[in-house]
């Protein structure tokens, strides 16, 4: 799942779509929800210690954020260059390499893109 958040701790997030400046990963692998949230200094990986039925993306919505459920990809294709972003690194891990995605807000249009059209390319 890809979960979308307002975070302003930096000043040029404020030139971003409110609700949509910051963007992280939760994968769930096994039991486990793996969270890959790239932050300014440093990536935090995570196993998120919830129980297995436990609604992680309810969890993430009750806080305000938007969740978008989709499936990774595997790609045998190198990704594209490019800045090493929130975005970027989201879309590495779900197997998007699209360069005309650059935002947090483009992001989330593109994965929702998809399921507007009839498409199955990355619905859950």
């Amino acid at each position: 799942m890809v979960v979308f958040c307002d975070g302003v701790e930096l000043w040029w997030l404020r030139f971003l779509k409110p609700g949509f400046r910051h963007v992280f990963v939760a994968v769930r692998d096994g039991g486990v929800w793996v969270t890959v949230d790239p932050l300014s200094p440093h990536t935090e990986v995570a196993v998120q210690p919830v129980d297995p039925a436990f609604d992680l993306a309810g969890w993430f919505r009750a806080r305000g954020h938007v969740v978008v459920e989709t499936v990774a990809r595997r790609r045998r294709d190198p990704a594209p260059l490019a800045p090493f972003t929130c975005v970027e690194a989201v879309k590495r891990v779900l197997g998007l390499p699209d360069r005309g995605v650059l935002t947090p807000w483009q992001l989330f249009r593109r994965l929702t893109a998809d399921r507007r059209n009839g498409g199955s390319a990355w619905p859950a």
